[in-house]
């Protein structure tokens, strides 16, 4: 008897007890479910966190943190400007620079009419907009004459919008940012995802910022890079160049984003993996009950295997038709739990406003683990099949 028959044989024992069958392979359909869940979220998570801290359209952040020893040579550097103008002119000429991002944030009131409330003030350059945009919901967004005039024009958060003008529109308002007055010209969109927090903030063009709180410098610089192959040497050049301009040494470093992202993804592949384990309990004990039915199925089936061993077949034709009968029970399991979990991973990761990534190695590890699990435990009930007596299988009631 070959493979093909065996495997008609186990599916045709399969729907003849559909319920026994379908409860059997629950157990494996929810671990492999859950592994695939747990490995998807995992992944998704991990590739959003990495985004987050490597920035976006190939940006490498700029650092101010001198070293102790500079700080003792000069105690006053803590309280000089990190990024002036003349930084943000000299970094636009370095080769391979295609935008520098500059921003400026301070906490402040921000009120309209006898409305106040405490919001995040964050002045942009015009880079700032063409690296990260501003997604707007109402009204428009900042134009090249806004950043090369300076007018008092300004874009705020749902949150602010929420908590300033309680359902009427803004457009067009003037609220007044540290008793300074702006004009709103757009509300930007609700941020959305699980772990999206609205929090109350104003954006003004740099000019706008600084005639707001009559500072000139910049807290926050990122420079983007032609490419990404540039950005390590592009973000060295940017900080050896505001080193010099300055007279420090190592004031003024650019952050190795390899090495977070590279940490963020040992941490969340550790979780995963523990995580995973966890979940990967429910397979072995959807194994125990294949196993349990398998042990039931040959009980039921003696007079079945005596008929087949009187008629010629071996003890190794008998341990592989059982053996295949179980693999099958727990593939289809195993299929059915991969498209289950992808399904559920989407969602979930959906809602959670992050990618789901379920690649091909978790599918097809997936499979493997079902088809093992059915191996093993289905060896037992197999070898007991194999070794029954002819003659006491023929008289078997």
């Amino acid at each position: 008897m070959n493979v093909i028959e065996n495997l008609r044989m186990a599916l045709g024992s399969l729907m003849a007890h559909k319920m026994r069958s379908i409860l059997t392979m629950l157990g494996i359909i929810i671990g492999v479910g859950a592994v695939i869940i747990v490995v998807a979220i995992g992944q998704g998570g991990e590739a959003m966190l990495k985004e987050q801290f490597s920035g976006a359209g190939n940006t490498v952040e700029l650092l101010f943190q001198p070293p102790e020893e500079e700080m003792e040579a000069n105690p006053n550097l803590l309280s000089q400007a990190p990024f002036k103008q003349e930084d943000i002119r000299a970094l636009e000429g370095i080769q391979g620079v295609k935008k520098v991002v500059a921003t400026s944030s301070e906490f402040s009131s921000a009120r309209f009419r006898e409305k106040t409330v405490d919001a995040s003030v964050t002045g942009m350059n015009n880079g700032y907009l063409e690296v990260n945009g501003l997604k707007v919901k109402k009204g428009r967004n900042f134009s090249s004459s806004d950043f090369l005039s300076g007018r008092r024009v300004g874009l705020i958060s749902h949150s602010a919008k929420e908590e300033l003008f309680e359902g009427r529109s803004p457009v067009g308002e003037i609220i007044r940012i540290a008793n300074q007055p702006v004009e709103v010209i757009g509300v930007l969109e609700k941020p959305s995802g699980l772990f999206a927090f609205g929090s109350v903030e104003v954006y003004l063009p740099s000019q706008t910022w600084r005639s707001v709180y009559g500072k000139s410098e910049y807290s926050q610089v990122a420079l983007q890079a032609d490419s990404a192959d540039e950005l390590k040497a592009v973000g060295e050049e940017a900080a050896k160049l505001l080193n010099n301009m300055h007279g420090t040494k190592e004031s003024y470093q650019v952050i190795n984003i390899e090495e977070i992202t590279e940490g963020i993804g040992q941490v969340t592949r550790i979780m995963t993996m523990i995580i995973g384990s966890i979940a990967g309990i429910s397979l072995f004990v959807g194994g125990i009950g294949v196993m349990n039915i398998m042990l039931v199925s040959v009980t039921e089936r003696t007079r079945e295997i005596g008929i087949r061993m009187a008629l010629g077949a071996t003890r190794g034709q008998v341990m592989t038709q059982f053996l295949i009968e179980s693999i099958t029970l727990t593939l289809v399991g195993g299929i059915i739990g991969i498209f289950s979990g992808w399904g559920i991973a989407s969602l979930v990761s959906a809602f959670a406003g992050w990618p789901s990534l379920v690649s091909w190695q978790v599918v097809v590890g997936g499979l493997l683990f079902s088809m093992i699990i059915g191996i093993i435990f289905g060896l037992l009930p197999a070898n007991k099949a194999s070794k029954l007596d002819p003659i006491d299988s023929l008289r078997y009631e």
